[in-house]
């Protein structure tokens, strides 16, 4: 897939911001017509380049005011346990990213839980996977969080 054009971009950027705007605003916004505006959005959902629009959600807001990223060792390396840790950790809503990783680690998980017993529950959890080495970081201080990707490349 080529460079697209700044249109693309814009109208990207602008959902990405703000998924809620209707295709009148965008349309507006980036200058075209709301029946331009809204084919190329169809386009950019049938490429694949929009994968879903939701609502971001404020996570100490709703309970889970804690995140932490776990790492995760392991010296299994088959199938049959890759399958059975990826249904371990699609099963746990509280686990919000997993990443098989290079390097010396294996696994990176984000999480959001409670408070340390809420993390203590979730280990439980994660070790019924047979992990070789679990440790965990806590996030003290978010000091940037976002979303949107860049789009210069695009």
């Amino acid at each position: 897939m080529g460079r697209r054009d700044r249109i693309d971009r814009d109208i990207l950027a602008l959902l990405q911001t703000d998924a809620s705007l209707s295709t009148g605003e965008i349309a507006d916004r980036v200058s075209i017509s709301k029946t331009a505006c809204w084919r190329r959005i169809q386009q950019l959902d049938k490429e694949g380049i929009i994968q879903k629009r939701v609502a971001l959600l404020n996570a100490a807001a709703v309970g889970l005011p804690l995140t932490v990223y776990i790492s995760v060792r392991t010296n299994q390396h088959n199938d049959r346990w890759a399958g059975q840790f990826l249904q371990t950790v699609r099963d746990l809503p509280e686990v919000l990213e997993v990443h098989r990783m290079s390097g010396d680690l294996d696994y990176l998980i984000k999480a959001v839980v409670s408070d340390m017993p809420g993390y203590d529950r979730l280990y439980k959890k994660l070790i019924k996977a047979d992990l070789s080495d679990v440790s965990a970081s806590f996030v003290m201080e978010e000091m940037k969080y976002t979303t949107e990707l860049p789009l210069d490349s695009f």
